[in-house]
């Protein structure tokens, strides 16, 4: 993964600089307006166990359109999960670990670990 890839709130894709905090987690980010949005979600909306399908996405409602404009966004994010796990990744095999380890962390095969990964490890170093 290229490290010029900018990093970005993971759910309103508004780039560092734009926001005061962005929170870490593994490969993805959130703002701290996010964080406010959901916390009045949280506090709005019914439980999930109620109605499991209000919380998700409502394709039914959305253009055509709507939903090619959410593919760079998508796309986007995955970019930046990706080199977080590459990065992940990279961190367990400087420590030591085996690609037949990662690879069964990842439920994949050593053989496909080491084809998804290795070629970045190699150029890191």
């Amino acid at each position: 993964m290229d490290d010029k890839v900018a990093t970005r709130c993971s759910f309103c894709q508004k780039h560092a600089p734009e926001i005061d905090k962005l929170i870490a987690g593994p490969g993805i980010y959130i703002c701290d307006q996010c964080v406010q949005k959901c916390v009045e979600i949280i506090e709005q909306a019914p439980s999930s166990r109620d109605e499991p399908e209000a919380q998700l996405p409502s394709w039914r409602s959305m253009t055509d359109a709507e939903v090619l404009k959410q593919l760079p966004r998508i796309a986007s994010v995955a970019m930046q999960a990706e080199g977080g796990l590459q990065r992940w990744v990279g961190e367990a095999r400087r420590r030591g670990s085996s690609w037949a380890s990662i690879g069964e962390s990842l439920g994949v095969s050593r053989q496909s670990a080491w084809e998804r990964f290795a070629n970045s490890e190699n150029q890191a170093a």
